[in-house]
């Protein structure tokens, strides 16, 4: 998407673009820039700088294009009640982005690095900022990727971290969470044992892309992926965290092979402070499927997708409708608009 700077002025405030906010969706949109920094061999990490263009130039031999040496992040930025923009947890997406860049043996920014950039992305676009009430955010997407011109397979010695955003409206209108129907992904693993599945590495999502249209043309939106050794245990959804209700306990598989959803995370703190029971452990499907009440997709993008069935081969056990997680979700999502107490202090202030 091309956009041409749009704002000259010397101050801008959330919501100045203007746009019809609800109508958003989940894509892509025209705004101002992003941020970049660039690490090189010897010289390590450049200044964040604001660039204009929707464009990358680099080498055709660059390591990210044929050994996929890329990681990415998300996490959202709200204009809160109080007036303020702030950063939800960012902290937890650097300490996962940390991870990945150990793993891809990528260079590893400073928490002021991966912060400024940020920053400087929010600040050059806070009229895109959705405005407090609107029900939507700013979307944020930090990128690292080596970007050095090579044949030879080893680790890339020039990276480039891009932050760019985009603003995004609720999924759900009015708050409300609809369910939808799951089934149970039986052709293919998500990640192996020992492998990647951990972080949020790009290629995960591109080997997702089959089993999930596979799925989506047999009328299930979601597909969840059990463990690759054994097919027995749950690990998680196409691009989502599971967790279930089952009773007082907001229950959350424990495997090497997940990625670790900060949604999830904070949820589970969330859950403990209502009084819940939270279990992190590993979850046999097919012996524990009929005691689930509720259950949920959890990720970035929607906090929360409540799952109204799930079916393997010619079975299918439906679940309750998702009160506990509608509870979590709205708590949640009180905390990120500003209009209830941050006692864990997921909320970051960037200043205007």
């Amino acid at each position: 998407v091309h956009s041409p700077p749009i704002c000259a002025m010397a101050k801008r405030s959330a919501g100045e673009a203007g746009l019809d906010w609800p109508s958003l969706g989940f894509a892509p949109q025209a705004v101002n820039g992003h941020a970049k920094v660039v690490w090189s061999e010897g010289k390590g990490w450049s200044e964040p700088v604001f660039d204009t263009s929707d464009q990358v130039q680099m080498s055709i031999w660059s390591n990210v294009l044929h050994y996929g040496q890329s990681i990415f992040e998300g996490q959202k930025v709200f204009h809160c009640k109080d007036g303020k923009v702030r950063v939800f947890n960012d902290k937890e997406n650097y300490e996962r982005l940390l991870s990945g860049c150990h793993r891809l043996m990528l260079p590893e920014p400073g928490l002021e690095v991966f912060q400024a950039c940020i920053d400087l992305a929010v600040q050059k676009n806070l009229e895109f900022v959705p405005p407090y009430g609107s029900g939507c955010a700013l979307y944020v997407r930090p990128v690292l990727f080596g970007t050095s011109a090579q044949i030879q397979l080893h680790p890339a010695t020039e990276a480039t971290l891009l932050v760019m955003v985009a603003p995004v409206s609720g999924y759900y209108k009015g708050g409300a969470l609809t369910p939808v129907p799951g089934a149970i992904v039986e052709h293919f693993d998500r990640a192996a044992p020992k492998g990647v599945g951990h972080c949020k590495v790009a290629g995960n999502y591109a080997a997702d892309m089959k089993a999930g249209l596979e799925l989506k043309r047999l009328g299930f939106p979601i597909g969840l992926y059990l463990d690759p050794k054994e097919g027995r245990f749950v690990e998680e959804f196409n691009s989502s965290n599971f967790a279930a209700i089952i009773g007082n306990r907001y229950v959350t598989p424990q495997s090497s092979t997940i990625l670790p959803s900060v949604t999830n995370k904070c949820l589970c703190m969330l859950a403990a402070d209502l009084g819940m029971k939270v279990e992190r452990r590993p979850i046999d499907f097919l012996k524990e499927v009929d005691t689930f009440d509720e259950v949920g997709a959890l990720g970035t993008a929607v906090v929360i997708t409540p799952i109204k069935s799930l079916s393997k081969g010619d079975k299918t056990w439906t679940f309750k409708a998702p009160t506990r997680l509608q509870e979590l979700h709205d708590k949640l999502r009180r905390i990120q608009n500003g209009e209830e107490e941050d006692k864990h202090g997921f909320l970051r202030e960037i200043a205007a």
